[in-house]
């Protein structure tokens, strides 16, 4: 924000000019002085929603104030991020965002919002591997042996994903081009009902975010394939990375970040940064993610905007090279 200084030419004046400066510091001082809401633009359930749950609850603890979680699923994630990009710019309504956001810029001809100039980037919160699951009844125990069965079986599997345009949606349409296989994307309305019907069987596959995946593979209920990173989970040593299973250069890493509508005060944007960036320190915040075979991380709203460009401009090219058409 600029400031203006103005030249006085009495000590009246003077004494006038300092009444702003007094009301920011008052202001500064009292922020947050009641509920702060996090929109979360999916349905309850899914990695995003628990994400919000975690980080609200150590907010509450930093800033002695209540921060609820509010679900407004629909439109791929549009409707939530559209109705925190309206909301009040004084830090009371929050947008709990993805990298779904980031993809969207692409995807859709006018998603409702501008990512970058709608909003102030916060923080980001956590990154969380994508795995590639298959349900425990498909014939297959390997990604070399999913490829096959995929070629011999044409247009019989598919794959499931939270929404349209989002990471495992582009994840298995890159996996699909890259082997050349016929495999039907079924998009769910979040990524708790993709999951289900995964599980089920009533879709073949997932690239499924590790944050969901991993109760349901550690009860049996999924057959985890391989890691979309760059290494293997220490909660799952066995399971290959995509690499090793011989699908390189395919890295699918979900993250998560707190963002404010554009014009929320510099000051509550750095308290509330400054905020999560004590989170990760926190009394079992790292286990809790770890054990969700994700990892809590913060930065700088410099460092999140960054960030966030260069996920737009990623995004972007995938979406050309699958041939992906806008919504």
């Amino acid at each position: 924000m600029k400031r203006r200084i103005f030249l006085q030419s009495s000590l009246a004046f003077g004494g006038a000019s300092m009444m702003p400066a007094l009301a920011q510091t008052v202001t500064e001082s009292t922020y947050p002085a009641k509920l702060v809401k996090i929109i979360v633009p999916f349905p309850p359930g899914g990695a995003t929603d628990v994400t919000a749950r975690l980080i609200g609850q150590r907010l509450d603890e930093l800033l002695k104030q209540r921060f609820v979680t509010e679900n407004k699923p629909g439109g791929g994630s549009n409707i939530g991020t559209v109705l925190a990009a309206r909301a009040p710019a004084d830090g009371y309504t929050l947008l709990l965002c993805t990298i779904t956001n980031a993809v969207n810029m692409s995807l859709f001809k006018e998603p409702g919002y501008d990512f970058l100039k709608d909003f102030a980037p916060i923080s980001i919160l956590s990154k969380a591997p994508s795995i590639l699951v298959t349900s425990p009844n498909l014939p297959v125990t390997s990604v070399k042996e999913l490829i096959a069965l995929a070629k011999a079986q044409p247009g019989k599997l598919s794959f499931a994903s939270s929404s349209v345009g989002t990471m495992p949606h582009l994840g298995g349409e890159v996996f699909k081009e890259r082997f050349g296989l016929d495999i039907t994307h079924i998009p769910y309305k979040g990524a708790a009902p993709a999951l289900t019907d995964t599980i089920s069987g009533v879709v073949s596959m997932g690239f499924i975010t590790a944050l969901s995946a991993l109760p349901s593979i550690q009860a049996g209920k999924l057959r985890p394939l391989a890691v979309a990173a760059s290494s293997r989970l220490a909660l799952l040593p066995d399971v290959p990375t995509l690499s090793e299973a011989g699908v390189p250069d395919l890295e699918l890493a979900g993250w998560f970040g707190l963002a404010a509508p554009a014009g929320t005060p510099a000051h509550i944007v750095d308290l509330l940064s400054a905020a999560c960036a004590k989170i990760p320190s926190m009394p079992g915040i790292q286990e809790t993610f770890t054990a969700q075979a994700a990892e809590c991380i913060t930065s700088t709203p410099a460092d999140f905007t960054k960030f966030i460009r260069a996920e737009i401009d990623k995004w972007r090219t995938v979406i050309k090279l699958v041939g992906v058409e806008q919504v």
